[in-house]
């Protein structure tokens, strides 16, 4: 996995052209504020909360978490790099898997759970992707579909994970005083893994390597151009977005206590790239929004109490809901809050204009 090093000016040089404007909806200061007071608050507010949620929404706000993490790290494939991939799932699933398998009948501890999960994750990410990025496009695409669905039907139909009735995770792991049994242990780990995550990718963003995924996005040729090999950075993006799958998936086992094929199916891909384009496409806020928003969709439409007998048909009405919203918010959900700032710059800019015409009449 080679990657070249080429020195700061060419980099500069062949990225600068090439990155995003700026929202013009927003002052630079402005948004480089928003985008820290904003997931800070949102950290606090579930940090202070986690004590008062009741038994059910404390174990949806957990799930809502990992597969927050979840969508992050294919939004690193997607959004940060232009690579999309039908195969995600694969990764959380063989994550998941690994750990329970390295826990045996009398549990395992907590780092070493952890590392079979990154093991496996990140193992079969780098196979996968030094055989899928040598094609591009809806081959790309195609391809990453077909190693997930090798990886299913392997634990579904083998012996290795227990066939389709999966595998039990006889004893949740601990480590010290943290003990994955008790539920609000479970919580507030799971919180500071979404936050190390997301610190972790709006860290990688900044950093080179970021700044040369964003250039590959926009236009590989050019940064071939100027020297890049692209090919070795993108496939360090997608270990590196397996693993971080693998996390996810790490942690919905300990959460479950089974994990089972349905984990590496297809739809699973599916759906958090359907989270990443509903909240909207290279953004971080975007990533873990559009899985809140999916989350909450499907909650909402499968409840009879809330929408009736339509709740019996919560798969049609998601589907129609994600088509419209889609239809409706082309930059997903970060695009309409930008839409909303930029209808309160515009309001300043009036009353402005407004107030200085008063005083000089």
């Amino acid at each position: 996995m080679a990657v070249s090093n080429p020195s700061p000016a060419l980099l500069a040089a062949a990225v600068q052209p090439l990155q995003p404007v700026q929202p013009a909806e927003m002052p630079q200061r402005a948004c480089r504020w928003q985008a820290c007071a904003v997931p800070l608050a949102c950290v606090a507010l579930l940090a202070l909360a986690g004590p008062w949620w009741s038994d059910y929404l404390s174990g949806l706000v957990v799930k809502t978490m990992i597969l927050a993490i979840f969508a992050l790290s294919l939004q690193l494939l997607v959004g940060g790099t232009g690579l999309v991939s039908l195969g995600h799932a694969a990764f959380m699933g063989l994550g998941a898997y690994a750990a329970v398998l390295s826990a045996g009948n009398e549990g395992g501890s907590l780092p070493a759970m952890l590392g079979w999960a990154l093991l496996a994750s990140g193992g079969y990410a780098l196979l996968v992707g030094l055989l899928s990025l040598r094609t591009r496009g809806i081959y790309f695409i195609m391809v990453t579909l077909a190693f997930a669905q090798m990886a299913y039907f392997v634990v579904h139909d083998t012996g290795i994970g227990g066939g389709s009735d999966g595998i039990y995770l006889m004893a949740r792991p601990a480590l010290g005083a943290i003990d994955m049994e008790i539920p609000r242990v479970q919580y507030y780990v799971v919180l500071a893994a979404l936050v190390l995550v997301y610190a972790f990718l709006a860290g990688l963003r900044q950093s080179r390597f970021g700044a040369a995924l964003a250039g590959i996005r926009v236009n590989e040729q050019r940064m071939r151009a100027a020297g890049f090999t692209t090919y070795g950075y993108k496939l360090a993006a997608f270990v590196l977005a397996g693993m971080l799958a693998g996390v996810a998936g790490f942690l919905l086992a300990v959460r479950d206590a089974v994990v089972n094929p349905e984990l590496l199916s297809w739809h699973h891909s599916g759906e958090v790239l359907l989270m990443v384009i509903l909240g909207g496409l290279g953004s971080l806020r975007g990533a873990v929004l559009g899985t809140v928003a999916f989350i909450a969709l499907k909650e909402v439409l499968s409840t009879h109490a809330i929408v009736g007998p339509m709740a019996d048909h919560w798969q049609l009405s998601l589907g129609l809901a994600i088509i419209v919203l889609v239809a409706l918010l082309p930059k997903g959900l970060m695009g309409l809050i930008g839409l909303a700032g930029l209808a309160r710059q515009r309001a300043g800019v009036h009353n402005e204009v407004h107030h200085k015409e008063a005083g000089h009449g």
